[in-house]
């Protein structure tokens, strides 16, 4: 059985410190999906609206 003397503090460091840099790179990867989003929301109701306005003038 593991004694809980055995794991060593640089090894718990070592640990905390890669889950800290997923924790960053998950909030950044999310950061930027969120502003893509933004971004393409009111692209895709002008391509939706032109693509109607289109259809109506019959020119489709």
């Amino acid at each position: 059985m593991l004694d809980r003397a055995e794991l060593e503090v640089e090894d718990l460091l070592k640990l905390v410190l890669v889950l800290v840099v997923v924790w960053l790179a998950i909030e950044i990867v999310g950061e930027v999906v969120g502003t893509l989003a933004a971004i393409a929301g009111p692209i895709v109701g002008l391509l939706i609206a032109a693509i109607i306005v289109l259809w109506l003038l019959d020119r489709i």
